[in-house]
């Protein structure tokens, strides 16, 4: 005779729902975000040769070496800052995805931090490239922003919360 429930005397554990559609869709438009964030950084990369050019004529009366040391603090730190940045866009897919409710008020941080960002990027004239990539990268994190604060996704993130505290 088979028994269709443990005879061990404990509970199975709860099955908990997945995320809502729009903790689903946030969720997306992170992992986006991080592919915006890595063909930034590679396409970043891969024009470095004229970044030589750009800061001679930013910085004329530096010396060559002097150029080269520039030019090679400006590529560590994009690289340093795109990296962080798409790890910071997965982790908080990952962690908005699992119910962490610190999640959703961290990444509406860094969205904070990203407007900030993009308004002194606009007022700096020049990079009109990386200002299209800071809006895109800005609407991104816009949808995601909206989509966790959505009353399906609140309810989400505090019945993830109740179970955690149990």
């Amino acid at each position: 005779m088979v028994q269709p429930y443990p005879s061990a005397g404990r509970m199975p554990e709860p099955v908990r729902p997945g995320p809502p559609p729009s903790v689903v869709m946030a969720v997306r438009l992170m992992y986006a975000g991080a592919v915006v964030s890595a063909i930034s950084l590679i396409v970043g990369l891969a024009t470095v040769g004229s970044l030589r050019n750009s800061l001679h004529k930013a910085q004329p009366t530096l010396t060559p070496t002097q150029l080269h040391d520039l030019q090679t603090v400006v590529v560590v730190g994009s690289v340093f800052i795109g990296l962080i940045s798409i790890g910071l866009w997965v982790w908080m897919a990952m962690m908005n995805k699992a119910g962490k409710s610190w999640a959703r008020i961290v990444a509406t941080v860094l969205f904070g931090l990203d407007t900030l960002l993009l308004l002194l990027g606009v007022a700096r004239a020049g990079a009109a490239a990386g200002t299209l990539v800071s809006i895109l990268t800005w609407v991104i994190g816009l949808g995601a922003v909206i989509y966790l604060w959505r009353k399906d996704a609140s309810e989400y993130f505090s019945a993830q919360s109740d179970a955690q505290a149990r």
